[in-house]
């Protein structure tokens, strides 16, 4: 385990250094719309006003008020009937605004699954309706509504909403001003949808490559570089209007375990957290992040208790608030993952978050066990209820500064005036065209050549999209290719292709002069590469795209030209697109090392490579 930190994290990180410095000023960063005002922090009136609002609640109201919980539906009052009897099977109630007026939600987190998220216009008006249920509860206080739009491969909102390159392929890119413009932007359509919270950015640095959870989702495997690229889309976000929020603290990069499925145990000891995971959660302070979330990882090193991070008080009270002297929000990561569920059960879980140091409670699997169980534990004197208003008085404070108290609404005006305009969609684009990374061009396969290769198949990997929007990856990438003046061919071979997937891609490829291969998350066992050495059999050229974790190319012998873009997202597809076809330059930079497959102590290609035409 110290072995592999030491290669990725020694020398090699000078060159990422380079590449994560700050760019200089970009005339796309400017077609944004203009940042809205920046709210000053909230003077002694602001905050006696506050705790005035609070005196009002009740116990029931304040304990209310710490959760951040989902909801099905596209409306606030009228959802689809298959959403109500979701509702009424999991909450209790029909719709968002009856959650709102039963329980006092302080927060709704949006997501596509739970149908919140259709198209902007849509959701606007949903985040209207909850604000008009929030405003006629007895003590009126605007609900914080939040989602998971971390651009890449998370993200909750999609098309016509602009979509921007993920972290990683920013830290290929390694400009400061692009992380912030795309966070300013995104936080812009964001506002204007109503939604005033974004769990974004991600904080973790990736530094085990063997990482199932968060892999892309990150900057890099260099500290330093993260951190520089965390506070800038922290600063981008905020300006954009939305409270960004850092995850996931203490940090998720060095594990092997999926959270969600089960509790990672993190393996640092102070001294390496120190130097590897506590950088950029230090930069998001800086910046003035107004959220920071938990993670369900064991880190025994701080608590020798070994219960998660989430519900830890040595880590969030004892190193978050007292050691990096973080005062804002904290929000705990979803409560319906297994790793913060499997020590205790979930009555227990709320209240030991809350003893913990956590504000907000994200998504307890059963809201009325979780807000009855606390509410409990405030009667009993568990929390006690100096406790429960200081939590409170951080949310509103954050409410405050995002503008709900002055007006929580929006409208479809501000989604048209701002949401998926030409300015942010180029914007975009020309983000991306400085994040697509060339790993290998061995004998110039790349750029392909409309006269040599002008007949082009694309084969491979067609994951969904995350955003819900666009094609196929390999439909993407071929339409691409052809409006570049190729004949380009999509044939989808999947992550498993069969050997009857695989003789039809060679069978296609017979006559056309070249192949592009989008693979994903290649592994020894991998089906992919099989498929990927019967197409370098047929002696054409073949040209791998890893359309996630940049890893693929150690599993790929014989493949001469490779590249990465660090997503299968449209905006990311398009812009490999162009550096296949020499349209750009390939300008991006590992932000993390490539190990060597038969000996991964040594890097195949270290961090900050990356080659030119």
């Amino acid at each position: 385990m110290h072995s592999r930190r030491t290669v990725l994290t020694s020398a090699a990180a000078a060159a990422a250094a380079v590449a994560a410095g700050a760019g200089p000023a970009r005339a796309a960063a400017r077609t944004a719309a203009p940042a809205l005002p920046h709210q000053p922090l909230p003077d002694a009136a602001t905050r006696t006003r506050l705790r005035r609002l609070i005196a009002r609640m009740t116990p029931e109201e304040k304990v209310g008020q710490l959760f951040v919980m989902r909801v099905y539906g596209h409306s606030a009052t009228d959802p689809d009937p298959a959403d109500v009897a979701a509702n009424q099977k999991e909450i209790g109630v029909a719709n968002a605004a009856e959650l709102v007026a039963k329980y006092h939600v302080g927060g709704i987190i949006y997501f596509g699954w739970a149908h919140n998220t259709r198209e902007p216009h849509q959701i606007a008006e949903l985040s209207n309706g909850i604000q008009k249920a929030a405003t006629a509860q007895r003590v009126p206080v605007p609900v914080l509504i939040s989602t998971d739009q971390e651009h890449g491969i998370v993200a909750r909102v999609g098309a016509p909403a602009t979509l921007f390159p993920g972290a990683m392929a920013l830290g290929a890119g390694g400009s400061r001003d692009d992380a912030r413009t795309a966070g300013r932007v995104a936080g812009q359509e964001l506002y204007a949808m109503g939604i005033r919270q974004d769990y974004a950015p991600d904080a973790d640095v990736n530094i085990n490559p063997a990482n199932p959870v968060i892999g892309v989702r990150s900057f890099g495997a260099d500290p330093q570089a993260v951190a520089r690229m965390v506070g800038a889309q922290v600063k981008g976000y905020q300006e954009g209007g939305v409270a960004a929020c850092a995850k996931h603290f203490p940090g998720h990069g060095d594990t092997d375990t999926d959270s969600h499925v089960g509790l990672p145990y993190i393996h640092h000891s102070a001294e390496e957290w120190e130097r590897l995971d506590a950088p950029p959660f230090k930069a998001a302070i800086a910046a003035g992040i107004d959220s920071i979330m938990t993670a369900h990882i064991v880190v025994p090193a701080f608590d020798p208790s070994e219960d998660p991070a989430t519900l830890s008080r040595p880590i969030l009270t004892g190193i978050l608030r007292e050691r990096l002297g973080y005062d804002g929000v904290v929000v705990t990561d979803s409560l319906g993952m297994e790793g913060v569920r499997a020590k205790y059960g979930d009555a227990r879980v709320p209240v030991l978050a809350l003893k913990a140091g956590v504000d907000q409670l994200l998504n307890p699997p059963d809201l009325s066990v979780a807000h009855g169980a606390v509410l409990k534990a405030l009667k009993d004197g568990e929390l006690t209820e100096r406790e429960i208003d200081a939590k409170l008085l951080r949310i509103l404070l954050l409410k405050e500064r995002r503008g709900l108290f002055k007006d929580p609404y929006t409208s479809r005006r501000a989604v048209d005036r701002v949401v998926g305009t030409r300015g942010h969609l180029t914007t975009a684009d020309r983000i991306a065209d400085r994040t697509t990374t060339l790993l290998r061009n061995d004998g110039g396969v790349l750029p392909l050549s409309r006269r040599r290769e002008r007949r082009l198949l694309v084969v491979g990997v067609d994951a969904a999209a995350p955003s819900g929007t666009g094609g196929p990856p390999t439909t993407v990438l071929a339409k691409a290719l052809t409006d570049l003046g190729f004949s380009a061919t999509a044939l989808s071979t999947g992550l498993t292709p069969s050997r009857q997937r695989i003789d039809e891609a060679v069978a296609a490829l017979g006559d056309r002069d070249a192949v592009v291969v989008a693979t994903y998350n290649v592994t020894a066992q991998s089906a992919q590469r099989t498929l990927v050495g019967a197409l370098l059999g047929t002696g054409k050229p073949v040209v791998q795209l890893a359309v996630r974790n940049p890893y693929d190319i150690a599993q790929l012998d014989g493949v001469k030209a490779a590249l990465a873009s660090y997503s299968w997202t449209d905006v990311e597809l398009r812009a490999a697109a162009r550096v296949i076809a020499g349209r750009r330059e390939p300008a991006g930079r590992l932000p993390v090392a490539i190990m060597r497959a038969d000996s991964p102590e040594r890097a195949l290609y270290p961090i900050g490579h990356g080659l030119s035409y």
